[in-house]
């Protein structure tokens, strides 16, 4: 997954005045720790069909962590877990083909995993985050994009955003009627350690 850290003070203030968060503006140092991501997160994926529709859905259960550095971002590390079989789209039926072996195989991959192995401070609230993704038994890097939305002494969020290539992963049920690209769409909320 993409992620983001590293807001300068001026974007911190920004965002800050923005959400009504916080009068003073976090430096890195102050904004520095671990963080467990909340269940209040919010983990939403889509994947277009042609000729309209598609497949849009979340995931009800995920965990992880975000460790920010408060001398150089570009320390700071981000590992994610999400759980396959807690897919949820509202159709039962699309649900259990998504959890079988054309898809995710939940019953012998039950978790997909996400490890940055490189933050990329990109704007004064937004980096990149690159990292290893591993699900149904194959890893390959992959890139999210973050941008920094709240910030109080115990809570973070990033709004994180991200394409997957779902063939890479052996995921290549209903090509080409469906999309190759998996459209990550993510509120990550983490509460201070």
């Amino acid at each position: 997954m993409r992620q983001t850290y590293g807001p300068s003070l001026a974007a911190w203030a920004l965002v800050l005045a923005a959400t009504g968060a916080q009068a003073r503006a976090p430096s890195l140092d102050d904004a520095a720790g671990r963080y467990d991501i909340d269940a209040s997160s919010q983990i939403n994926f889509s994947v277009a069909q042609t000729g309209g529709g598609g497949i849009s859905g979340k995931f009800g259960r995920f965990s992880g962590t975000l460790q920010l550095d408060g001398k150089d971002i570009r320390k700071s590390k981000v590992e994610f877990s999400l759980f396959p079989e807690t897919v949820q789209t509202g159709e039962p039926r699309i649900e259990k083909f998504l959890r079988s072996s054309a898809i995710f195989d939940s019953a012998n991959y039950p978790e997909i995993v996400f490890r940055s192995t490189k933050i990329t401070q990109t704007g004064e609230d937004t980096a990149e985050i690159e990292g290893k993704l591993t699900a149904k038994g194959t890893t390959r890097t992959e890139q999210f994009s973050a941008k920094l939305t709240k910030w109080s002494r115990r809570v973070i969020s990033f709004h994180i955003q991200g394409d997957i290539y779902r063939d890479r992963y052996n995921m290549s049920a209903g090509l080409p009627i469906y999309s190759n690209i998996v459209e990550f769409n993510m509120t990550v909320n983490g509460q201070k350690h």
